[in-house]
């Protein structure tokens, strides 16, 4: 376990990075004894932080939770990071390039809460029932560590890669579409560059919100009514540049639009 110190060092050096866009050596190779709840550690002073500059916690987001997502990565086990406001976009925004680095985008619903959940026993039929839609959503990567060789030690500590979300299309009851089968087909200035089901996320994509659930009851937390959870993208992730722009279909769910300036 990392002391106080070194957590609070840390979360200054990717405090930098995201100020800077720039990208800092993997905290593994520098800290090998450094744990996944020192990682948490990480995360949460960081949290702590934007919410004590008056920055508003909306939900949070939930990653590698498919096995497309652990082979592009090289990690087996999920993880979860925050969604502040200022990260949500609506579909069609013209979203500034330069204030994320090693952009990405990844396909992914969002399972909107009325009602709180709070583990450690949640189940898929709790957070069916917490749930007061879904609606499609793609979620912007943004890196602050560098990207060969990460663990899940980093990506945690680096708030799970979050940098914003999309949200778009037409939100849903659970109850009005079979979510295992939602689909979509992502594209990059008009090439279809990915495509997949939601089932690959933990075979259905509301299991993303169960771990999530008992695993904030691990770290004192809960999710509340109204929070935004990212469930888990069920495609690899898609690079982007300056001037890209991303459409993602989700069939009768609408599509989700955005471009990159």
């Amino acid at each position: 376990m990392l002391d106080t110190t070194t957590i609070q060092a840390i979360a200054d050096e990717l405090a930098v990075a995201e100020r800077d866009r720039t990208t800092v050596p993997l905290l593994t190779a520098r800290h090998p004894d450094m744990t996944v709840e020192d990682s948490y550690a990480v995360q949460k002073v960081w949290v702590e932080r934007g919410l004590a500059s008056g920055r508003r916690l909306v939900g949070r987001k939930i990653g590698l939770t498919s096995k497309v997502m652990q082979q592009a990565t090289g990690i087996t086990e999920p993880d979860y990071g925050a969604i502040f406001a200022d990260m949500v976009y609506e579909t069609g925004s013209v979203i500034p390039f330069d204030q994320y680095s090693n952009v990405r985008i990844e396909v992914e619903l969002a399972f909107v809460l009325g009602a709180p959940l709070e583990g450690p026993d949640v189940t898929l039929y709790d957070v069916l029932d917490a749930t007061k839609y879904v609606v499609p959503a793609l979620e912007i990567l943004s890196s602050r560590i560098e990207m060969q060789g990460r663990t899940i030690v980093d990506t945690i500590s680096d708030n799970a890669a979050m940098g914003g979300m999309v949200v778009g299309g037409r939100p849903v009851p659970v109850d009005a579409v079979d979510l295992r089968w939602v689909g979509a087909l992502l594209y990059r200035n008009e090439t279809i560059e990915e495509s997949g089901v939601a089932a690959a996320v933990l075979d259905h994509p509301a299991n993303g919100v169960v771990w999530l659930a008992n695993k904030l009851a691990q770290h004192g937390s809960r999710l509340e009514a109204g929070d935004i959870v990212l469930a888990g993208s069920f495609t690899r992730p898609m690079w982007v540049e300056r001037g890209d722009t991303v459409h993602a279909d989700y069939g009768t769910l609408g599509a989700v639009t955005c471009r990159f300036a």
